[in-house]
């Protein structure tokens, strides 16, 4: 398994890609992801067609228990982030 891409490859790549250099690869990475962020704040769906859904899922509170000691615990309602991959994905990874 090779390393995962991380920020500043994936900004490298970007800017080979779109023939940019890596500062302006850079403010366009960031505002993508700014994008994404704001609009999942906002309880709003991101749709990449080809790519993928981006959403928010809320769960509820619950009761759970502490492995160790058994103890009943409360578990807070929390909001998370979900990505379902599209069929262009799910076919280029495959």
């Amino acid at each position: 398994m090779e390393k995962p891409l991380n920020k500043q490859e994936l900004i490298a790549a970007v800017a080979d890609a779109a023939e940019l250099p890596k500062a302006k690869a850079s403010e366009v990475v960031d505002a993508v992801f700014g994008t994404i962020e704001n609009a999942l704040s906002n309880k709003q769906e991101v749709r990449l067609v080809g790519f993928g859904s981006f959403v928010t899922a809320t769960r509820k509170a619950a009761k759970g228990r502490n492995p160790r000691t058994g103890e009943e615990i409360d578990i807070p309602a929390s909001t998370s982030v979900r990505f379902k991959p599209g069929k262009g994905l799910k076919d280029a990874v495959s």
